[in-house]
């Protein structure tokens, strides 16, 4: 078993797989942390805190991508806190579509939030990557729904991306490949 990967095979399922609970747990503090930095620079105009949360986020899904989800940030204390619970296995493959749009939109919002510090002008923008990040992370957390994994599968339909090889399930099996 390989240790930079995203996903894992268990016993008895063909494909990749990610702990949803692991994941939704990991959204959740992401969007925790997001909503004390919308808070502090909306009401107290302190955009300090944009910056660090943004980073923790593009590390976080950074690990998770590139190395493993196991080890991103979010998803070490994602594991702490539901380490009691039993996994419930989704396919990885359209997390890890997911997640590198949660990448993207994070570092843009990172490197946008170092200059906001110098230029207040920028704060609109950053704080609607914010907020689509933030919509993202509610979501997912709140009602188990991954845009990025819906996204995923309208990119096969519209055969932007090539039909997987695997036939992963998503919560609730709302998004089979056929």
């Amino acid at each position: 078993m390989s240790i930079i990967q995203f996903g894992d095979y268990v016993e008895g399922i063909n494909y990749k797989v990610v702990d949803e609970r692991k994941m939704r747990a990991s959204a959740g503090i992401m969007f925790i942390l997001g909503l004390i930095a919308i808070i502090n620079a909306v009401f107290k105009q302190q955009f300090i805190i944009i910056p660090y949360v943004a980073g923790f986020m593009m590390v976080s899904f950074g690990v998770g991508i590139f190395i493993n989800p196991k080890y991103s940030p979010a998803g070490i204390i994602a594991g702490l806190i539901i380490r009691k619970q039993a996994p419930l296995y989704i396919g990885a493959i359209q997390k890890k579509f997911a997640w590198s749009l949660g990448f993207i939109i994070s570092t843009i919002t990172f490197i946008l939030s170092l200059y906001l510090q110098n230029d207040v002008t920028l704060f609109e923008p950053v704080c609607l990557l914010c907020l689509i990040c933030m919509v993202l992370m509610y979501l997912e957390t709140a009602f188990g729904i991954c845009v990025g994994c819906k996204l995923y599968f309208l990119s096969i339909r519209l055969k932007l991306l090539k039909q997987p090889t695997e036939k992963p399930n998503c919560m609730g099996d709302s998004c089979d490949v056929k």
